[in-house]
């Protein structure tokens, strides 16, 4: 059976769309946190009752891959708990600050987020749809309430982001710096024939310069996989090859044929095919776009990743924990926008 990709188990525990780990936290565990809660956020209590759930639905989504869920008490299932913690932690600090923000999310946003993925991952097929959630140990309420908190992310996502802009001079000055990157070396076509000995290379040079044909003598005896049933025939760049082979195939005018030439590989026979064609830089114009928008995910992500660490440390003093369940501290990473959805 088909499950959405990845499963929602583990869209509880990666959906956070900006990959923040380490929700930060004061030290002094189990401070103004009630027995029957984790963790407190600001004034919010965070239920065991809720985490509890969780759990429940992470051996559930384990049994669904057929793996063996981690024995509670081992290093393994301590992994598990930072993850789960960590979600139910995160989501309600990114609630929080949405509310900040004078973000709101409607039932129509999660509606279509689910229409979405019934459509991305079941054709919108609603009873395999149905099948696969209930096979992973959730329902209707606990999916939409993961989607709920992906388009809170989204949305927060957007609004940090929406005056994220990149410049002419960004662009140059990153096409200036990767040179290299648009730069197409010399080239040509050749064809070659290798075998292990100087002897049968020797042999090899004689019967093609007697009029035999390359191709056929490629076919039959050459030990290079990739080009022997093309009749010795690939395309080269320069540098590309090992240095013997590569200094003689683009000194050898087309239609010449080298003497053997040994390179760690054994002898070779060579023959181009083509004229060498020349190097070549690609022109900004031509990559331009393509440059913009690599700038403005990477500037945008980076704007994210800030916002993410301003959230922590502002809540490092509202987060307290239940003794045994603060993650440990870890670095702050942004990955953008991507969701367990998409």
């Amino acid at each position: 059976m088909r499950s959405i990709r990845p499963p929602l188990l583990l869209a509880l525990v990666l959906s956070l769309a900006f990959a923040v780990t380490g929700c930060g936290g004061d030290d002094g565990e189990g401070s103004a946190v009630s027995a029957d809660a984790i963790a407190v956020v600001g004034e919010t209590q965070i239920a065991k009752a809720d985490y509890d759930a969780l759990v429940s639905q992470a051996k559930k989504g384990y049994e669904a891959q057929k793996r063996k869920f981690p024995k509670a008490g081992t290093p393994e299932f301590k992994v598990v708990q930072n993850q789960l913690v960590g979600v139910l932690v995160q989501r309600e600090q990114y609630q929080q600050k949405a509310g900040e923000l004078d973000i709101a999310i409607t039932d129509a946003d999660v509606d279509k987020r689910l229409k979405r993925i019934k459509q991305q991952y079941f054709g919108g097929n609603d009873k395999r749809y149905r099948a696969s959630i209930k096979q992973q140990g959730l329902n209707d309420a606990e999916v939409r309430k993961i989607l709920r908190d992906q388009v809170i992310q989204e949305k927060i996502y957007a609004r940090v982001t929406k005056d994220v802009k990149v410049s002419d001079a960004d662009v140059q000055a990153y096409y200036k710096k990767n040179q290299a990157q648009y730069r197409t070396p010399e080239s040509r076509d050749v064809r070659h024939i290798l075998v292990s000995s100087k002897k049968q290379a020797d042999d090899l040079y004689g019967r093609i310069k007697g009029g035999e044909d390359f191709a056929t003598l490629a076919r039959k005896f050459s030990k290079d996989p990739g080009s022997k049933t093309q009749g010795g025939k690939l395309t080269i760049s320069r540098g590309q090859t090992v240095p013997e082979f590569d200094k003689t195939a683009f000194l050898l005018d087309k239609g010449e044929l080298s003497k053997p030439v040994k390179t760690t590989y054994g002898f070779h026979l060579i023959e181009p095919l083509t004229a060498v064609r020349p190097a070549k830089t690609t022109p900004l114009a031509k990559v331009e776009k393509s440059i913009r928008v690599q700038l403005l995910q990477t500037k945008k992500s980076e704007a994210m990743t800030r916002w993410v660490e301003q959230t922590r440390d502002e809540f490092k003093d509202e987060t307290r924990y239940q003794v045994g369940f603060k993650p440990p501290e870890t670095p702050t990473t942004s990955t953008g926008t991507s969701t367990a959805s998409e």
